[in-house]
């Protein structure tokens, strides 16, 4: 299956900035679910988080390309790795509340799950409590896979919390 990617860099700074504007996007452009938002780490002199789409269709490429760059964004074309942090994805939005591992694969894109301190992944049954944040990340084979941790009462957590709490923030 062929699909059409492209980078947005708005210069920002911090992943929850990026996060919104991959939904604003999404929304704006009136996005199909089937869509991949994600987040890029860009580390050069000015580091930043840059935003990839990848869209399923030409059609939908070049609409979504006029509109962004008619709107004075930075927009290139392909994404600036292949390790992207996921944001939006097929199923994201069914994620919610508490599911098990097994519910979790089969509703979304995700072909894995991994868990911090341990050499095997969970079991089908294990509950996740996605605390409605769910961030997969893209490894170097092509899988897309969340990091999970251990939580009470036997569950697992996403590894990446929904409002981090920004470094330094009681100096």
């Amino acid at each position: 299956m062929t699909s059409y990617a492209f980078t947005v860099d708005a210069g920002l700074r911090d992943l929850p900035a990026a996060d919104h504007l991959l939904r604003t996007l999404a929304a704006e452009l009136a996005l199909p679910e089937g869509v991949f938002g994600c987040t890029h780490l860009v580390r050069d002199d000015r580091p930043r988080v840059a935003v990839s789409l990848t869209l399923p269709s030409e059609p939908l490429l070049r609409t979504a390309l006029e509109r962004l760059t008619g709107a004075g964004l930075e927009v290139t074309p392909g994404t600036p790795d292949d390790l992207g942090r996921a944001v939006l994805f097929p199923g994201a939005g069914a994620l919610t509340g508490t599911l098990t591992v097994a519910d979790l694969l089969s509703d979304s894109a995700i072909d894995r799950v991994t868990v911090l301190g341990s050499p095997d992944e969970p079991a089908p049954d294990t509950r996740l409590v996605t605390r409605d944040h769910v961030r997969p990340q893209w490894t170097p084979s092509g899988e897309l896979v969340l990091t999970a941790m251990p939580a009470a009462g036997d569950a697992l957590v996403p590894f990446e919390v929904p409002d981090p709490t920004p470094c330094c923030a009681d100096h």
